[in-house]
C-alpha cells in the first residue's frame, strides 16, 4: 500500500471483503485512520466501484488473536475526497502496534476491491 494515486496501482483483492494488518513501527493509542482511493477524475472508467465501501478497524495484541478490539466501523463516501479521515469511535484506553482492516464491502464491482492507503494515526504509548 504505496503513497501512489496511478489507476490500477494499488492493493487490489477478490471480491468485495478482504482484510489487511499492519504492524506499525511502535505501540500506539490510536486516535484516527485515513483510507485513500483514487478520485473519479482519475479513474479510466469515470467510477470508483471498486472503493471500499463499509469497513471496520481493529487493534490487535499479537497477530495470532483472532478478534481484536474494535476501535470503529466507517463508510468510506464514494463521492467524498480520495483521502478521508476517521476517528476513532470507540473508547480505548489500549495501545498497540498492530492493526487490522477488515472490509466488509465495496462500490459494486463485482470481481475485486482496491486498497490504495491505508493510514493509521496516534499517539506514541
Amino acid at each position: 500500500v504505496q503513497p501512489d494515486m496511478y489507476p490500477g496501482n494499488c492493493w487490489a483483492f477478490k471480491g468485495s471483503q478482504g482484510y489487511l494488518v499492519v504492524r506499525l513501527s511502535m505501540k500506539i493509542y490510536p486516535t484516527a485512520f485515513t483510507l485513500e482511493h483514487i478520485p473519479k477524475t482519475l479513474s479510466p472508467t469515470g467510477n470508483i466501484t471498486s472503493a471500499p465501501r463499509n469497513f471496520s478497524v481493529y487493534g490487535l495484541d499479537d497477530e495470532y488473536q483472532e478478534e481484536g478490539k474494535l476501535l470503529g466501523e466507517y463508510v468510506y463516501d464514494q463521492d467524498g475526497e480520495p483521502l478521508q479521515m476517521f476517528p476513532v469511535m470507540e473508547t480505548n484506553e489500549d495501545a498497540f502496534q498492530i492493526v487490522e482492516l477488515r472490509i466488509f464491502s465495496n462500490w459494486g464491482h463485482a470481481e475485486y476491491t482496491c486498497l490504495y492507503r491505508f493510514r493509521v494515526h496516534g499517539k506514541p504509548a
